[in-house]
């Protein structure tokens, strides 16, 4: 079926962590004439590839991933650069003719990418003082205690362990009396001048999903992440409170060879966090509007090849 839509076309591949988004990809470019853009804020560090399941050197020549390895881990990225990253992205590769697909499950990107940015106040050092003040007298957890206050919504999808985003949350909040889930606002009109199939990988059932989690640590530990921490930890100029080392897995790994778990509670607390993330990230998708969901554990390959297809308006 051809499209009567004037707009080229696009596709987005979302979900949790752990259910195949790349496999399919793989699979749909093996076919169809698309190119990958990762949407991973882990994904473009350089010297994380274990714990972040980066696709392997040889996957990458064969089929390239944009914004893969693209910065150091001393360096911050964010939602609003991700944007303009991506659409110059996908405007070269529809003049080249093919068909952007974008992959992953930092979702914060995909809507600042799909709806636009929000106008939020500029930094306030004064209040960042008191937020740091009362996280260094009461701990992290104590200032997600008074973000779930004020704003519930964003302290579901704020991890505790997650400083400068907890941070970010309750300074808006005390600037502006409104909390920083109301700048979102609702579900909007797509800002993309692409034609967009929005396809999610989401588990009707959370035990499976659990399983394959704790399984793809255990794997990754295995395949050396201890080690890949440890030669970061090494380097001596990186800290946890840098959004690389914060990522899930490293985070634990770190404390671990800072002394201050054992590797089976370090195992225990990383496979929890990565079920926390994939939880929120659900919560992200449930409220994503025009999604079309796939059942990861029942997946046609063939199927959703066939859809993408129809969608580029392909025989």
């Amino acid at each position: 079926m051809v499209s009567a839509s004037p707009l080229p076309p696009a596709v987005f591949l979302m979900g949790p962590t752990a259910t195949g988004k790349t496999d399919l990809a793989i699979h749909l470019c093996q076919s169809l004439p698309l190119e990958i853009i990762s949407v991973d804020s882990a994904l473009i560090y350089r010297g994380m590839d274990v714990g972040t399941a980066k696709p392997a050197p040889d996957l990458l020549a064969q089929v390239p991933h944009h914004l893969v390895d693209i910065l150091d881990p001393a360096q911050t990225y964010s939602a609003a650069r991700f944007r303009e990253d991506a659409l110059a992205l996908m405007a070269d590769i529809t003049a080249r003719g093919k068909v952007p697909l974008l992959v992953g499950g930092t979702m914060l990107y995909f809507r600042a990418l799909d709806f636009g940015l929000d106008t939020l106040p500029e930094a306030d050092p004064v209040i960042r003082a008191r937020i740091d003040t009362l996280a260094a007298r009461q701990g992290w957890e104590a200032v997600h205690r008074e973000l779930a206050q004020v704003d519930p919504v964003s302290a579901a999808r704020i991890h505790p362990n997650d400083p400068q985003r907890l941070q970010r949350a309750l300074e808006v909040y005390y600037m502006t009396g409104a909390p920083l889930s109301s700048f979102h606002g609702g579900p909007r009109r797509s800002s993309l001048p692409w034609r967009v199939l929005r396809l999610a990988l989401m588990p009707p059932d959370r035990t499976r999903l659990r399983e394959r989690i704790a399984q793809r640590f255990r794997q990754m530990l295995q395949q050396g992440l201890v080690e890949e921490v440890a030669t970061l930890q090494a380097r001596g100029d990186l800290t946890l409170d840098l959004p690389a080392m914060r990522a899930v897995g490293y985070r634990q790994v770190w404390g671990y060879l800072e002394g201050r778990s054992d590797y089976d509670a370090m195992t225990v607390q990383a496979i929890t966090a990565t079920r926390q993330l994939a939880k929120r990230q659900m919560t992200w998708l449930r409220g994503y509007p025009g999604v079309e969901v796939l059942d990861p554990e029942h997946l046609d390959p063939n199927g959703v090849l066939a859809r993408v297809r129809d969608h580029l308006g392909l025989q």
